[in-house]
């Protein structure tokens, strides 16, 4: 029997995204956001919740553009770090030695040793209670040669994302692929 959990922010798998800005003055800064996710196909979109208590809010609001980066495992600590310490008070590019690499699409960083990038524009924000709905438009997806199959696709197992149990907290890796996307539930149809 289920037992009620009340209203939470509970859902699974939650991403952690690394959010790359530039601030007013052009520093680089990174910030781990877990509320987040695609949004629309076309044009293509993602979003990401902040609060306005964040550096990384005026950052966006400011530039009106933003990276998201994907951490692979090896990343871990690095990824925590960056959203346990404010870019007002740390250079987080400086104290978790992450490479910053400025964007020929979007005024944002990206962060070199990640596998993965997510370049983005502003294109709307929704204030929603406590946090504010970024929505970007994703001008390109970066990603390194090592992750990519024998078809120039992402290979998720070789990007190694890490994954976010919000409930408890923890953070975990993606295990093997249980089938093939809208192929594997043609085991239900009837003939």
């Amino acid at each position: 029997m289920k037992q009620s959990r009340g209203p939470k922010t509970i859902i699974f798998p939650t991403p952690i995204f690394i959010v790359g800005t530039y601030d007013e003055a052009g520093k680089p800064n990174l910030m781990a956001a877990a509320w987040g996710g695609i949004c629309c196909s076309k044009p293509p979109c993602l979003s990401v919740s902040l609060r306005k208590a964040t550096y990384t809010y005026g950052a966006i609001v400011a530039r009106g553009a933003f990276t998201v980066n994907i951490a692979s495992e090896q990343y871990v600590k690095e990824a925590d770090y960056v959203g346990m310490v404010s870019g007002r008070d740390v250079d987080k590019f400086a104290a978790t030695g992450l490479t910053p690499v400025r964007s020929e699409l979007v005024d944002a960083p990206y962060v070199a040793e990640f596998p993965l990038v997510v370049e983005c524009s502003l294109l709307h924000t929704l204030e929603i209670g406590l946090h504010t709905l970024f929505i970007g438009e994703i001008r390109d997806v970066k990603g390194e040669a090592n992750v990519l199959d024998a078809e120039g696709k992402l290979d998720i197992l070789k990007v190694k994302p890490l994954i976010f149990a919000p409930d408890g907290g923890g953070y975990y890796g993606v295990g093997p692929s249980l089938g093939s996307a809208f192929t594997i539930g043609n085991q239900l149809k009837k003939p």
